[in-house]
């Protein structure tokens, strides 16, 4: 009996050590039992370069990828071609949880969702609410369109720096969708609410990655007597600020705080805060809270909002601007979401 115990000890005492030994490789060859969660993002054709709309959701990806300790990969689409493939790359990969941003890519995501039933995805800017492995994150742009065009025509009737009191603004959309026009309503319904026989002049140049085509349209604006011209129309809109640059007027940039590409240009940003929604919707999957169907960010929630004004804008133009929006949580302010 006493041999059979020691040889069961001595099995025990081996099995011991080569469980010891095991988990001593594992930490020095860096593989762990815990599988690591991954996250990719596929921007649309505009890239991470356009300084609004895909570079916020690649700032909350790698805010993400920093704090929540995940690895996560980007993929930038060349053209609209591209959605399909880059998506499928992701999911065949087997990703925890894959991004497609922006409302171009919504018939790609149903596309690949549908194939790949066992993928989690996340859609910034589209409403896709009947797959149970897709969440799409929407935004009320009007709230943050309206209080820019309301900052515009505050400046605009004050004689702020190079205006010229003609009333009248110009508007450079990039692609006529619905996010666009849900910004552009509520900036000339905000600009309205102040000076109600103001000009609006609203054009769109039908891309979102050329900002030679919105130089073009911006300057056209600005011929017409725009003191102010909104971009909505992503890396397009860089040419936007450009000519408002050139020609001694103010932009007004979209979707990111764009005052850094031309502090004396940019007088404010009308912000969708797409990093807090790709980080929020990454922590939630990441903690096994992923929820399908459509996640709304507004004013209420910080989704969007407006930028730091330049500065030398009055005070009496930001606390007018607080007020509007302590109107527009409380439900006192109703803003279109279609251009009219």
């Amino acid at each position: 009996m006493k041999r059979s115990l020691y040889a069961v000890l001595s099995l025990v005492v081996i099995a011991a050590l080569l469980l010891s030994l095991n988990v001593s490789w594992n930490m020095a060859s860096g593989s762990t039992s815990q599988k690591t969660f991954r996250v990719g993002l596929v921007t649309d054709v505009g890239g991470v370069n356009d300084r609004s709309f895909n570079q916020s959701a690649y700032e909350g990806l790698k805010r993400a990828e920093k704090e929540l300790k995940i690895k996560t990969t980007l993929i930038q689409s060349k053209q609209m071609t591209d959605y399909v493939p880059n998506l499928q790359k992701l999911a065949k990969a087997n990703y925890d949880l894959i991004i497609a941003v922006g409302f171009l890519m919504h018939d790609s995501v149903v596309t690949v969702a549908k194939q790949f039933p066992k993928a989690k995805f996340l859609i910034i800017d589209s409403e896709i609410s009947d797959l149970p492995n897709v969440a799409s994150a929407m935004f009320r742009e009007e709230q943050a369109g309206y209080l820019a065009g309301v900052a515009a025509a505050l400046l605009e009737k004050a004689k702020f720096g190079k205006t010229t009191g003609k009333n009248i603004f110009g508007v450079v959309g990039g692609m006529k969708i619905p996010p666009v026009d849900r910004y552009i309503a509520g900036f000339k319904a905000g600009v309205l609410s102040e000076i109600p026989k103001a000009k609006v002049i609203i054009k769109y140049t039908g891309k979102f990655d050329d900002p030679a085509s919105g130089k073009q349209v911006a300057l056209s604006e600005i011929a017409q007597g725009a003191d102010f011209v909104f971009q909505v129309a992503g890396q397009t809109g860089l040419g936007v600020i450009q000519a408002a640059k050139e020609k001694g007027v103010y932009a007004i940039g979209v979707d990111s705080d764009q005052s850094y590409v031309a502090p004396a240009t940019v007088v404010t940003s009308a912000m969708k805060r797409v990093d807090v929604a790709t980080y929020s919707v990454i922590k939630d999957t990441l903690n096994g809270k992923f929820k399908s169907g459509i996640i709304y960010f507004d004013l209420k929630n910080n989704g969007v909002g407006l930028a730091p004004f330049m500065k030398g804008v009055p005070n009496s133009v930001s606390a007018k601007i607080n007020k509007v929006i302590a109107d527009i949580k409380a439900g006192k302010i109703k803003i279109p979401t279609e251009v009219k």
